[in-house]
C-alpha cells in the first residue's frame, strides 16, 4: 500500500509545471525570431560578414564598439562628417546626434571613412541590428586569421590579449588611441613582402566619449560608464568625465532599427571581397527595398526651420497628375461696347512721315553717303582739330560750302596744289646738268686688271 501511494505521489509531482521545469536540464535558448516587420531581411552569411567587417575588425575594442553603434545612424554619420570637415571636432559634444556618432566624430579619419563609404556603413549597421552575435563572431574569426599569420601582435600603439579563446585589442597608451591602417587583402592572408602589415598614424586623445566596450562573452556592445578594469582602469585617471557621455540614460544601449529601411547599392559593397574573393552581396538586393513615401533622410537644417509633421506638406504629394476641379474663369473684356451703344472702330496710329515735302515745296535729293573706301580712310586718320582762321568774314548761312575730296595724307592737306608742284619738280630736274657718260673699258685694260 505504501509503495502504491509513493508511486502515485511521484507521478503527481512530475505533472506539476514548475517542478518539472526546475528539474529539467537547461537547454540553449532558441534564436530570437525577427519581428513581423523585419521578415523581409535576408541575413548575411559568415563569409559575407567577414568581407564586410574586414576593414574594422582589427580596431581597438573601445573604438570598434562605437563604430558598430554609429553605423546604425548613417544619416547622422554623413552630417557629422560635413560638420567636422568645416568646423573641426571642438563643438561635437553640443550636436544633437547619437552619443556613438559624437564619439566617432572625435576621430576624423574614422568619420571620414564611414561617410565616404555610406553604402558600406549602412550595410554594417543593418548587420549589427539583426545579427549582433554573428557580427561579433566574425570579428573574432578575422582576428584569429590575422594572428595566425603573425600580423596581429602587441606594439607600442596597441595591446593584444588572448584569453579563453577571445582576442582583445586594447590601447597600449592610457592617454592615446591609435587607428590601425592595413590592407585586408594581406593582413588576414599572409605576411607582407617587406615591413609590417599594420601601420599606425597619429594618436588621438582618449576621452569620456569612449563610453562603450565590447562584451565578447555575450557577443554585444555594452555601456561601461567608465567603471571596470582593463584599459578603462588604466585610462580613467586621465579622462575628464562629463554628463554628456557618462549618464544613466545610456545604460540601455540604443540602436537605430530603422536603418533597415534605408536603400543600399550592393554593387558598391561587392568590392569588399578581400577575405573571400568568390563571395558577393547580389542576393541582398531585396534587403533594403526602395524607400516608401514616409521615408525621409534626417536633415538637421530642415528640421530646425520646417515642421516636418505638418500635414500640409503631404497635401499635394503624389497628386500633381490628377485632374483638379474646373473653376470658371472670367476673361477680361477689352473695348467691348456697352448694351445700346454702337461699336466704333479703334483709332489707327499715324505712320511716321520721313523726308516727305510739305504742300507746295519741291523735294530735294538727299545727300549721298561717302564711299566706303573714303570712310575707311577717314577712320584710319588721326583726329586733327580745325584751326581758327583770323580776319575772315563769316560766310553766308544760305550758301553751302563745297567740300574737297579727302586726301590720302590727311585732312589738313586738302588744298595742296599738286599740279604746280609737279611742274616745279620737272623744271628743277631740267636745270641740273647731266653727269658725263662713262665709256666702257677696253679689253686690254680688263685683262690687266684680272692679272693684278
Amino acid at each position: 500500500m505504501r509503495k502504491a501511494l509513493a508511486l502515485t505521489l511521484a507521478l503527481c509531482l512530475l505533472n506539476v509545471p514548475g517542478f518539472a521545469a526546475a528539474r529539467a536540464p537547461s537547454a540553449d535558448p532558441a534564436p530570437r525570431p525577427l519581428p513581423q516587420e523585419d521578415q523581409g531581411y535576408v541575413p548575411y552569411s559568415p563569409e559575407q560578414l567577414d568581407n564586410l567587417l574586414s576593414p574594422i575588425a582589427l580596431y581597438p575594442d573601445p573604438l570598434l564598439a562605437q563604430v558598430l553603434l554609429a553605423a546604425t545612424f548613417p544619416d547622422q554619420i554623413d552630417e557629422a562628417a560635413r560638420y567636422v570637415r568645416g568646423s573641426g571636432s571642438s563643438g561635437v559634444d553640443d550636436q544633437p546626434w547619437d552619443v556613438s556618432v559624437k564619439a566617432v566624430a572625435h576621430y576624423p579619419t574614422v568619420i571620414y571613412m564611414m561617410a565616404d563609404r555610406l553604402d558600406w556603413t549602412t550595410a554594417l549597421g543593418q548587420a549589427y541590428v539583426y545579427q549582433s552575435t554573428d557580427v561579433m563572431t566574425s570579428v573574432q574569426h578575422l582576428r584569429a586569421m590575422a594572428q595566425a599569420q603573425g600580423n596581429l601582435v602587441t606594439t607600442p600603439q596597441q595591446q593584444v590579449i588572448v584569453e579563453g579563446g577571445v582576442i582583445r585589442v586594447w590601447p597600449a597608451n592610457p592617454r592615446l588611441i591609435f587607428v590601425p591602417v592595413y590592407d585586408p587583402a594581406i593582413v588576414y592572408v599572409r605576411r607582407p613582402s617587406w615591413g609590417l602589415a599594420i601601420g599606425f598614424g597619429v594618436g588621438f586623445l582618449i576621452g569620456a566619449w569612449l563610453n562603450h566596450d565590447c562584451d565578447w562573452g555575450r557577443h554585444r556592445v555594452i555601456y561601461t560608464g567608465w567603471s571596470g578594469g582593463g584599459w578603462v582602469e588604466r585610462s580613467r585617471p586621465y579622462v575628464q568625465i562629463t554628463n554628456v557621455y557618462v549618464n544613466n540614460r545610456y545604460t540601455n544601449v540604443v540602436v537605430n532599427r530603422n536603418v533597415v529601411n534605408r536603400p543600399v547599392a550592393y554593387t558598391n559593397i561587392n568590392r569588399y571581397n578581400s577575405v573571400h574573393r568568390d563571395v558577393n552581396f547580389d542576393n541582398h538586393a531585396r534587403n533594403a527595398p526602395p524607400p516608401g513615401p514616409s521615408y525621409r533622410p534626417a536633415n538637421q537644417n530642415i528640421d530646425r526651420n520646417i515642421n516636418r509633421r505638418d500635414p500640409r506638406l503631404d497635401q499635394y504629394r503624389g497628386h500633381e497628375n490628377q485632374p483638379r476641379p474646373a473653376q470658371p474663369v472670367e476673361r477680361p473684356q477689352f473695348n467691348r461696347p456697352v448694351a445700346g451703344e454702337v461699336a466704333r472702330p479703334a483709332p489707327q496710329p499715324e505712320k511716321p512721315q520721313f523726308n516727305r515735302p510739305a504742300a507746295g515745296q519741291v523735294s530735294r535729293p538727299a545727300p549721298r553717303a561717302e564711299a566706303p573706301a573714303a570712310q575707311a580712310n577717314q577712320r584710319n586718320q588721326p583726329f586733327q582739330p580745325a584751326r581758327p582762321q583770323a580776319n575772315q568774314p563769316a560766310s553766308p548761312a544760305a550758301q553751302p560750302r563745297a567740300q574737297s575730296p579727302p586726301h590720302a595724307f590727311g585732312r589738313g592737306e586738302g588744298g595742296f596744289p599738286a599740279r604746280q608742284a609737279a611742274q616745279r619738280g620737272q623744271e628743277s630736274r631740267a636745270s641740273k646738268p647731266s653727269p658725263p657718260a662713262r665709256s666702257a673699258p677696253s679689253r686690254e685694260v680688263r685683262g690687266n686688271e684680272k692679272r693684278k
